[in-house]
């Protein structure tokens, strides 16, 4: 077994890992061992009691977080003119396809998100075993195929994310940056579970929600007590 470093040690003795935590007092924590020398993501780590192999117990969606994610994303949308220009307008930071294709194709990867219109979807479906990998394939389900590439630019710019269980049963995401004002952090986990519990299978049995925790990039874990989210209308 590998061994903690002695900083992560260190970071261990701030609290009580084997206990569950208020969120208020979570957010404190995790903001406190944020030690690394630059600006820790805020992490929130869901297990779900589903089963991902089934088609009718897949959780995925989309949320936008009130006060962003505190990260620069960069945006593709690929598409034809005049649609280029529209993306370009709202704030995407790549537009266009037959050259942005190539690229993709070359091993081009300095992208975090990747919109599409529906009339090119041929083309960049051709690009599925390299987007589909790296969680950068459109989907309609998550907003990232329409014609409105404005909107779906400007909500991604935003701070909208997506979020999807893996095979595991466990859902994770960044939900803002450990800078940010702890009353801001919560605003964002608490809407983050909101949307989560909504999404509940309606084919999923027993006990939804097994385990939730939240982290730094760097920094351990911290156990949170589900009842004490904030509620959201």
């Amino acid at each position: 077994m590998k061994n903690n470093s002695k900083r992560f040690e260190a970071l261990l003795k701030n609290y009580d890992r084997d206990s569950v935590y208020p969120v208020e007092k979570a957010i404190e924590i995790v903001k406190k061992n944020a030690a690394a020398k630059f600006d820790e993501s805020f992490d929130i780590s869901i297990r779900l009691g589903v089963d991902p192999r089934k088609a009718d117990q897949m959780v995925r969606g989309t949320v936008s977080l009130p006060h962003g994610t505190g990260k620069k994303v960069k945006v593709l949308v690929f598409c034809r003119s005049p649609k280029d220009k529209e993306a370009l307008d709202a704030g995407a930071d790549h537009a266009g396809l037959e050259e942005y294709v190539e690229k993709v194709k070359g091993g081009w990867s300095d992208i975090d998100v990747v919109v599409a219109t529906p009339d090119v979807m041929g083309e960049v479906g051709k690009l599925g075993r390299i987007l589909g990998p790296r969680g950068l394939m459109p989907n309609p389900k998550s907003g990232t195929v329409t014609f409105d590439v404005a909107k779906a630019v400007e909500e991604v710019k935003a701070g909208k994310i997506e979020y999807r269980v893996d095979k595991t049963g466990n859902l994770q995401a960044s939900v803002g940056k450990c800078s940010f004002d702890a009353n801001k952090i919560e605003d964002n986990v608490s809407l983050f579970y909101a949307n989560i519990v909504r999404a509940k299978p309606a084919s999923a049995k027993g006990k939804f929600i097994k385990s939730i925790f939240f982290s730094s990039t760097m920094g351990p874990s911290v156990a949170i007590d589900e009842q004490t989210f904030k509620a959201i209308d």
